[in-house]
Parts: structure tokens; C-alpha cells; sequence
């Protein structure tokens, strides 16, 4: 009986063990290329050159409408932040301008990445679309 319980005992500390194991979230695949469609919930002019460039090492580089930019980003599991550090100042028709400064404004505000029909679908805290993008 005594030989019972401890075999008992002992399978039940294994489960416990098993279940109490931290489960590793695999990072999403974003490096590369993605157009940008929308911006703050308004879709981009129609060929448009604005995108996000997602390298391997952590770089952000891109175009957000009319100027390039670059900065850095941080993925962990679903979790993104995206940290624009400048860009170029060239002057571009009004409607292009206005777009540029919607992605700027939220590219910040990002907080998490998820992948939806094909697309990468970037949110802020709130769980609020802020940014879809289309691989290129």
C-alpha cells in the first residue's frame, strides 16, 4: 500500500511538473517587406509607396508615403513595438503628406501583430487596428 502512494505520489508530481512548464510563444514571421494598406482605419492612396521593412537584426526601415524612415522594432511572440528614430524631409502633394503623418502617428502606438487572412494586422494597447499590411 505505502509503495502504492509513492508511485501515485510521484506520477502526480510529474503531471505538475509538466503543466507548470512556461510554454515558449514562437515570434511571428514578419521579417521583410510589407505594403502598407491602411493607416488609423483609412486606406492608403492607390500606389502608394508606403510600406515597413522588418530586418532580421531588429531595423525598421521603410516609406511612409512620401519620405523614407528608419528606426528599430521589437517582437516578442505577438508582442511588437515599432520605434521610428527619423526620416527624410522631402515635401510631396497634400494628400501624401496627410498619409505620412497617419502612419508616423501610428506606428508608436503599436503594441501587438497578429496575422489575419494573409495579412499582418498591427495593433495598439486597446486591441484597436492601426496599421494593415500585405507581403510584398
Amino acid at each position: 500500500m505505502i509503495k502504492q502512494s509513492f508511485i501515485v505520489a510521484g506520477l502526480l508530481l510529474g503531471l505538475a511538473a509538466c503543466q507548470s512548464t512556461p510554454t515558449q510563444v514562437e515570434d511571428l514571421a514578419i521579417e521583410g517587406t510589407w505594403h502598407i494598406e491602411s493607416a488609423a482605419g483609412q486606406p492608403v492612396i492607390d500606389y502608394s509607396p508606403a510600406e515597413l521593412i522588418f530586418a532580421a537584426d531588429g531595423k525598421l526601415t521603410g516609406n511612409n508615403s512620401c519620405n523614407n524612415f528608419f528606426g528599430s522594432y521589437v517582437l516578442n511572440g505577438q508582442s511588437l513595438q515599432l520605434q521610428p528614430a527619423g526620416n527624410t524631409m522631402k515635401a510631396c502633394v497634400d494628400a501624401l503628406m496627410a498619409q505620412e503623418q497617419r502612419v508616423m502617428k501610428v506606428m508608436p502606438e503599436v503594441a501587438q501583430a497578429e496575422m489575419a487572412k494573409g495579412k499582418l494586422v498591427l495593433k495598439d494597447a486597446d486591441d484597436k487596428t492601426v496599421l494593415v499590411l500585405s507581403k510584398k
